[in-house]
């Protein structure tokens, strides 16, 4: 069960630094800051590897967030 939890850990945090990292790239590339600020609007524009690395983070989060669940909830 300390696996689990150790891998709950790496998930979200590794999920949350590779979300900054696209949002990182993106803002090196296009200097829009704005877009950033206001993210409930769609403005971003992606390119393919700052996408790839948007979802992976986010999916990484949620299955830290499902496994943390799971920890607390079933064992």
């Amino acid at each position: 069960m300390i696996y689990l939890a150790i891998l709950e850990l790496l998930l979200f945090w590794g999920g949350l630094i590779l979300f900054l990292v696209s949002l990182g790239l993106y803002a090196i590339r296009t200097r829009d800051f704005k877009s950033l600020l206001v993210f409930w609007q769609p403005t971003i524009l992606f390119n393919p590897l700052e996408n790839r690395l948007n979802r992976l983070g986010l999916l990484m989060m949620i299955f830290g967030i499902a496994l943390r669940f799971y920890l607390f909830y079933i064992s």
